[in-house]
């Protein structure tokens, strides 16, 4: 499918992904200020996800539709480059318009934008987040827990980042699940410098870093093996892996350099390491409310997603995100395990506090605590009931436009049963299952999904009959939704795990989408990782008798408060990241 250029009275309209007919009925419906509005389209025949945004001119370093603090457009000033300063940026996508806006919809027979509010206060359920553009990276960051990467490999993080730019890296990795063994250690210095924000994420900014160092310290004999082992695989690798010392002559504590000025040869890609999360950087700010104290400042910074396939990790440019580090210096309470890894080096890992392992008790409403990112550019937040006497579950995925989940673009609902699960004999602490989707339900949330859904054919998406924005449809009889990757019935391999927070909060992690956009629809491409935790809202599963009975869209949900009101929220893309979405 490819993309269509068209001129709507005089104005360059770019539509990728639409058919020409259809792209030339929907450039009629579309005008503006040519000297301050694009319109773009984005189409992904891959994973199915559609997508629009408007944006005024562009300005010299930043994409004209991102905001210096999401959900805060006032005060509006010519944004400047970052080397200049730190100004707001425009938001504002037609000149002469009243009302602040970042994404505006075509309307049928005329020459105005019907605009949607974005600058609107945040859900009142939570804290107002700010976004720092561009982000202010001084200072100490740590892991607020023990993290799993695709593999799995589990490990903690602690990264430094001076005034001139340089940085300190550590990674700590282990053998458990639990952070409480540790492997290894890598030592990374470099610098890092922050270049724009980003025009393919949006609400982040690009950045480039340079390696000067990286140093690895081995905290048994066994690791050293393991190491040695991955290292010989490759005739690279082999060459590598003479720098490391033999087992016998393993010396506790001692730091075997992989990539330094002196060493002749770099060894970061055939040990499957980089360091390209740096690419790629958010930073949020929080206020944390303190019950027996004033509200508590919490910094976060958002770092590159990591490459679900190892194979891939050397070529691959984050779009997404991993889990967030938190300021050493003002994170979350209580934390047990942050000032841990801040007095941690490579020679003293952190050992984190002893964690009892959770049975696996889906029984209940789970909800994302916020919105969601994934890679290509998915902004998201997901909702799932799961009724553990018949093994049975629904879920609502909400898709949305923006980084603040407050620009809805397509909500589905979807259905179906469960196995029993088993524990992961490949990732330690995990429980796989096996989903079943079943059924689906779509509603077009904003007039370009709805026109796109009315350009395409009835057979492969609901059937006979025309799309209206805000009414749901079901789309069971004709197989799924083509136009937005939904396909059914579907199968995937699932990876689960339940936690709890320090605050005795229950978390649920679902297996991590591929990041190519594939489905795990196989045993073999089971999930090694997992998403953002979503958060318990009832605990006790509902007694229905017979089969699931769809319940009507309730009001949006922003991804706010930790709970939605009764009745299920439309939210999105299934945790499960059921590849019936093929995005998720």
């Amino acid at each position: 499918m490819r993309g269509h250029f068209f001129l709507a009275e005089g104005r360059g309209v770019l539509l990728m992904g639409l058919p020409g007919a259809s792209a030339k009925r929907l450039c009629g419906q579309v005008s503006g200020d040519p000297t301050s509005l694009q319109r773009s389209l984005w189409a992904s025949r891959r994973r199915g996800i559609y997508s629009a945004s408007f944006s005024g001119e562009a300005v010299r370093g930043h994409p004209p539709h991102q905001t210096a603090a999401e959900g805060q457009c006032g005060d509006l000033r010519p944004p400047q480059a970052f080397s200049g300063g730190t100004g707001k940026l425009q938001c504002v996508v037609e000149k002469g318009a009243e009302s602040r806006t970042t994404e505006a919809t075509g309307t049928a027979g005329g020459s105005r934008l019907h605009q949607e509010p974005r600058c609107q206060q945040p859900a009142p359920s939570r804290a107002p987040v700010t976004v720092l553009l561009p982000p202010r990276l001084d200072g100490p960051w740590v892991s607020t827990g023990c993290e799993v990467r695709p593999g799995p490999e589990f490990l903690t993080r602690s990264y430094t980042f001076y005034p001139n730019r340089l940085f300190r890296a550590y990674q700590f990795y282990y053998r458990d699940p639990f952070c409480r063994e540790p492997a290894h250690s890598l030592l990374i210095k470099g610098k890092v410098r922050l270049r724009r924000a980003s025009w393919v994420t949006r609400g982040a900014t690009e950045a480039d870093y340079h390696l000067h160092k990286v140093g690895i310290v081995f905290h048994s004999r066994h690791s050293l093996l393991d190491v040695t082992r991955s290292l010989n695989q490759t005739r690279v690798g082999q060459d590598c892996a003479r720098r490391l010392p033999p087992a016998r002559a393993w010396l506790p504590g001692a730091l075997y350099e992989l990539l330094s000025a002196r060493a002749k040869q770099d060894c970061m890609e055939a040990l499957g390491f980089t360091m390209h999360e740096l690419s790629l950087v958010r930073m949020l700010r929080h206020v944390q409310p303190q019950p027996r104290a004033g509200p508590r400042l919490v910094e976060e910074l958002y770092l590159g997603d990591i490459h679900t396939d190892r194979g891939e990790r050397w070529h691959y440019r984050p779009t997404g995100y991993q889990r967030p580090l938190q300021s050493a210096l003002h994170h979350a309470r209580p934390c047990p395990a942050c000032s841990l890894i801040a007095s941690s080096d490579e020679h003293h890992p952190p050992v984190l506090p002893p964690q009892a392992a959770l049975p696996l008790r889906l029984g209940g409403r789970w909800v994302s605590p916020g919105c969601e990112v994934r890679p290509a550019v998915l902004f998201l937040t997901r909702l799932f009931t799961f009724h553990a006497h018949n093994r049975s579950w629904e879920g609502y995925y909400r898709h949305f436009s923006d980084p603040a989940c407050r620009q809805p673009t397509f909500t589905v609902y979807a259905a179906g049963h469960y196995t029993r699960g088993r524990p992961s004999s490949k990732v330690l602490g995990g429980t796989e299952l096996v989903f079943q989707v079943t059924r689906a339900r779509v509603t077009p949330m904003d007039q370009v999904t709805t026109a796109m859904l009315n350009f395409s054919e009835p057979s492969s998406c609901g059937g006979p009959g025309a799309w209206s924005l805000g009414t749901e449809r079901d789309v069971t009889a004709t197989n799924g939704c083509l136009p937005l990757g939904i396909r059914l019935p579907h199968v995937e391999y699932e990876l689960f795990k339940m936690e709890l927070d320090p605050l005795g909060q229950s978390l649920l992690f679902i297996g991590q989408r591929p990041t190519d956009g594939s489905s795990p629809d196989t045993p073999e491409k089971r999930p090694t990782s997992y998403q953002a935790p979503l958060v318990l809202c009832d605990g006790v599963a509902e007694a229905v008798s017979g089969p699931l009975q769809h319940r009507p869209l309730p009001k949006p949900f922003n991804g706010g408060g930790p709970c939605p009101p009764a009745a299920p929220l439309p939210v999105l893309p299934l945790a499960l990241g059921l590849a019936f979405l093929k995005g998720l």
